[in-house]
């Protein structure tokens, strides 16, 4: 048995709901059966639809506490490659702070009471009693992760944990809109083949981009995911005839950092969308 299974396993034993994932911390994608969401499941929903899959599709809305469903069939492969374990923190009656910087932090120790708090690759989790809508942004280097949302599973941390207060619910309420910051720049992957574009008429991709920046600016929650996917669609489409431009790419990143994501997530979603593509 993996480690990761392991620890899966005592998790969901205790009523936290978990997920494998794979490198980048991104969830496994969707087997054949629910490729493009034919199955009518999809984690952006509050209802992940009718979808039976047994495999670890759909993100969030595919974390489980069920041993027999964690340590079987496709779940098990997929933890013998998981590079780490996720939680759906909302499916466990809980709440996470996510600060990302040291800055946050200090924001947090000076306005929210004490809690316990789980560090984490460049910041801390602090997590509370209770369940609330997830929300990106509410400040800077500050998400809300809990319902409809998945966290990586780093320890239990230190301290003891505090009821959801007021104070953080109000983050979610209160939330500034965010300003369009500068897109990081990247450099576009070089085109497969010499001459005319396959795509053939500016048209179509401009058409794609378009909606791709709609299907990012739409996403209600499981942000980073819908950017990640967005990417992902749009790389798989365009990534190797050589048709995307910096302003192409600018276009996508400035809907995302717009809808709360920092320009290193961005970074870091279209580079794992590459990676997985072979660009």
């Amino acid at each position: 048995m993996s480690e990761h299974l392991r620890t899966a396993l005592v998790l969901a034993a205790s009523g936290v709901p978990v997920l494998p994932l794979r490198a980048g911390k991104v969830p496994f994608g969707n087997c054949t059966r629910c490729a493009d969401n034919a199955c009518g499941g999809r984690p952006n929903m509050k209802n992940p639809g009718s979808c039976a899959c047994p495999g670890p599709c759909h993100a969030w809305a595919a974390a489980t506490t069920d041993p027999d469903v964690i340590s079987s069939g496709p779940w098990r492969r997929a933890w013998l490659s998981a590079s780490a374990v996720a939680y759906h923190p909302g499916g466990a009656g809980l709440t996470i702070v996510d600060l990302d910087n040291a800055d946050a932090i200090a924001w947090a120790r000076e306005h929210l009471p004490a809690t316990q708090t789980v560090p984490t690759t460049r910041g801390e989790h602090w997590l509370y009693l209770g369940a609330m809508p997830s929300v990106n942004g509410v400040r800077p280097g500050v998400d809300i992760k809990s319902t409809m949302a998945y966290a990586r599973w780093l320890g239990f941390g230190a301290g003891t944990m505090a009821p959801l207060p007021d104070a953080v619910r109000a983050l979610a309420v209160s939330k500034p809109a965010p300003a369009r910051p500068t897109p990081q720049p990247l450099t576009v992957p070089a085109p497969a083949v010499s001459g005319e574009c396959r795509h053939r008429t500016p048209a179509f991709l401009e058409r794609g981009i378009a909606m791709a920046e709609q299907r990012i600016t739409e996403a209600t929650s499981g942000v980073h995911n819908a950017v990640y996917r967005t990417f992902l669609a749009v790389l798989s489409t365009h990534g190797r005839c050589g048709c995307l431009t910096e302003d192409h790419i600018a276009r996508l990143f400035t809907a995302a950092q717009t809808k709360g994501e920092s320009a290193r997530h961005c970074t870091d979603a279209w580079t794992n969308a590459q990676t997985r593509l072979g660009l």
